[in-house]
């Protein structure tokens, strides 16, 4: 799109328009060229980004409201139905033309459903967000992790990049969900789950519903068939892990691996998820593993000097950023001695 020397100065109308077309552009996704170009045309005028900025939220606000339940169906969106706490004044020429520019990202997408939140999204180490999607499902992304966002009128594509994220999918069966990590595919209607992409593994937890995971380059199922050949589907209550070395096997020998499939009680899938209220909940794991986890979510890194010491079980309950109380308990409970060294607490036994 060339918007160069096209919007006369005093033309609110041609403005939002323009506006409307670059929003239907972003939620498709730029590229390198159309991302500098679009970048040139909020910084001519003030009013571009503010024409813009409205434009997306009133957009954000009907794709929310598409996805609020009918009356007598459950309770309503409590966020949209809530009033603003600090409404923002609008310029009357920018509330009345945006019937217009409306109709302008219609021209351009064919459908309205197809609008996405901004392609790319990601937290630092010790991070947390929360995406609230145009179709009305919700993501939350855990420490260090990202996420790529692709929605099309046929269907939703998320791509987990690095990390850990635990998608709330509104059901739309004409338009299925599906996230992609490391050459797997979940695919879902209408449910909720947890993805993790680990260097070695992609683990996949449900929560509510079922969902499919495939091999997202020759689209095998994952999990094998069921006793009537049919293929095998991941329900609640149950996680998946997927062994990096798996699917490539099945990517190259063009033969289904399945996936380790266990059911995981409820009190464990709370500890699995503790991550979503910032806390870090152990029974009887390994210390290395819990190092590993504080490890996730903080720059100072523990390091264990002893492997015995890192083979002892360990329990307890702590907030992710609380490796110095975890140090302290370890002091005085379980005979460790903390050093730090740089940004490291290197862990030894106690002599």
């Amino acid at each position: 799109m060339n918007t160069e020397s096209r919007t006369p100065a005093n033309d609110p109308e041609l403005i939002e328009a323009e506006a409307a077309v670059w929003l239907s552009l972003r939620d498709r996704g730029l590229s390198e060229g159309e991302t500098a170009e679009f970048m040139r045309w909020m910084q001519e005028d003030p009013r571009h980004a503010e024409v813009f900025a409205a434009l997306d939220a009133t957009w954000q606000d009907f794709n929310r409201l598409a996805a609020a339940r009918p009356e007598g169906a459950g309770e309503g969106d409590a966020d949209l139905l809530a009033p603003r706490l600090r409404p923002q004044r609008r310029s009357p020429w920018i509330v009345g033309g945006l019937a217009a520019a409306a109709a302008v990202v219609l021209a351009c997408v064919g459908v309205w459903q197809v609008l996405a939140p901004r392609p790319t999204a990601e937290t630092d180490v010790g991070g947390f967000r929360e995406l609230r999607l145009a179709d009305g499902s919700v993501v939350q992304l855990n420490t260090d992790s990202a996420v790529r966002t692709r929605f099309t009128a046929e269907e939703r594509r998320v791509e987990l990049l690095r990390g850990e994220a635990f998608f709330d999918v509104a059901s739309n069966p004409a338009r299925p969900f599906i996230v992609s990590a490391g050459g797997v595919a979940v695919r879902a209607v209408g449910t909720a789950f947890n993805v993790r992409l680990r260097e070695t593994a992609v683990e996949v937890l449900v929560t509510e519903g079922k969902v499919q995971v495939n091999d997202s380059v020759k689209g095998g199922n994952l999990l094998g068939v069921d006793a009537a050949g049919a293929p095998s589907l991941l329900v609640q209550g149950e996680m998946a892990v997927i062994p990096a070395s798996a699917v490539a096997e099945i990517q190259e020998a063009n033969r289904a691996t399945p996936a380790v499939v266990a059911l995981v009680a409820p009190v464990e899938v709370q500890r699995a998820l503790a991550w979503q209220e910032r806390r870090l909940e152990f029974e009887a794991r390994p210390l290395g593993e819990v190092v590993a986890e504080f490890n996730r979510y903080n720059r100072t890194k523990l390091v264990i000097a002893d492997p015995r010491l890192g083979a002892q079980k360990f329990s307890g309950s702590f907030r992710a950023e609380g490796y110095e109380p975890f140090v302290r308990l370890l002091e005085q409970s379980f005979g460790v001695a903390a050093v730090r060294e740089g940004d490291d607490i290197v862990l030894r036994r106690a002599q």
